[in-house]
């Protein structure tokens, strides 16, 4: 209800806006503008109205898509027009006692929400799909001869309803894949946002990605049903099995609290998988006790945990496995990262929120994601294939 009324109030306010500040000095502008205006405001409420008026499954990739889209238009238009009626409104209230608005202050207003709607325009057009592959090297001391060079890919965070209007782009980031060539493929969770039906048909796309000793796979708590809101219980456990039995259709082995051996050569490689369920700050770990049961003997431990947090929490001088690969923050899909410098917000509820961290000989690293998360953006924090090579130190 609060959303309707700023959207009415925004679209009833911007004609009177551009008309005052416009019309008497540029009605080329002026109309230019109310175009613009217009056929933003179609596009709003032709999501408004398909969002509202839905009523079959709510994890139907088509309508999480659509909602996904809502949020990125308010984002985009909503609050750059709320910006510009504060910005024009309180010129009226100080000048009151006279007549007019200040124009200085409109047009800041109008500038301001210019650079906010062409951020996320690009972010969304551009930057969301903009994969940037990772390239790091983990050294590892005394490390078997037959895993050094050991090439891994880590994959993340797909939230593959962000690609229902897109599947050629899925298809181009598994063929990125392929071309790399890796030794084993690890996918660190969230396949979906809210439900199993979210995944439609891509597990015939994300097959097509191959490695050499096999793909592996935890799901994260996005993939427990965990913000589904009318989900009961029951629906939650069916939610699971049904994404377990999609993943692996996908052509991974899912690891449920468990452990799997992969030899190399004459090396026994383990990987560890971990469940994730709940939400920030509420985050519920799988038993990692019962996930390294039977491990006799390995000479490289590598954990799947969803949530960096589970890291320092439960992993860092506590067990003796050596890497933990993550995901789950996306680096909030917004922030800054250059060669020198990297920042996120998220860094303020993930301290280890993207990049690699060490601990004495144990390592983790945080993989951003490849899909994107309730908005349809990432400003400046693009989406990620990470390709991970072993080294003996």
């Amino acid at each position: 209800m609060v959303l309707l009324i700023i959207m009415l109030l925004t679209e009833f306010l911007m004609p009177v806006i551009l008309r005052q500040h416009f019309f008497s000095n540029s009605r080329i502008w002026y109309y230019i503008l109310l175009v613009i205006h217009i056929i933003l405001s179609l596009w709003l409420w032709f999501l408004f109205f398909e969002i509202t008026g839905y009523n079959s499954f709510f994890d139907n990739p088509q309508q999480v898509w659509m909602e996904m889209n809502l949020n990125g238009m308010i984002a985009a238009v909503i609050a750059p027009r709320v910006i510009i009626s504060i910005c024009h409104f309180t010129g009226i209230l100080v000048r009151r006692k006279s007549t007019g608005h200040i124009n200085w202050l409109t047009n800041a207003g109008m500038i301001t929400s210019v650079v906010i709607f062409s951020i996320i325009a690009f972010s969304t057009l551009h930057g969301r799909f903009n994969f940037k592959t990772e390239e790091i090297t983990i050294r590892i001391k005394g490390l078997h001869s037959d895993l050094d060079g050991l090439r891994i890919v880590q994959l993340s965070d797909m939230h593959l309803a962000g690609f229902y209007h897109h599947p050629e782009v899925l298809v181009d980031v598994m063929n990125k894949v392929n071309l790399i060539k890796p030794d084993l493929i690890l996918n660190t969770g969230d396949f979906v946002t809210y439900g199993w039906r979210e995944y439609g048909k891509n597990d015939t796309i994300l097959i097509k990605a191959k490695s050499k000793y096999g793909n592996y796979a935890i799901l994260g708590n996005h993939d427990f049903g965990t913000y589904h809101p009318f989900y009961s219980e029951g629906d939650r456990h069916n939610n699971v099995l049904n994404l377990n039995n999609l993943v692996k259709a996908s052509g991974y082995n899912v690891l449920n609290d468990e452990n799997t051996v992969v030899r190399i050569g004459t090396a026994r490689l383990v990987l560890i998988g971990i469940t994730t369920m709940g939400r920030h700050p509420n985050i519920i770990h799988g038993d990692l006790n019962k996930a390294i049961s039977g491990i006799d003997s390995a000479d490289l431990k590598i954990l799947l945990s969803h949530d960096p947090n589970h890291w320092e929490a439960n992993v860092t001088g506590k067990t003796d496995i050596d890497i933990t690969l993550s995901g789950h923050t996306h680096g909030m899909q917004m922030g800054i990262i250059t060669k020198g410098f990297r920042w996120s917000p998220s860094k303020y509820f993930y301290p280890n929120w993207g990049g690699l961290y060490l601990h004495g000989q144990q390592v983790q690293y945080v993989n951003r994601g490849l899909g994107v998360l309730s908005i349809p953006f990432r400003i400046w924090m693009p989406p990620e294939i990470t390709v991970i090579t072993l080294q003996k130190e």
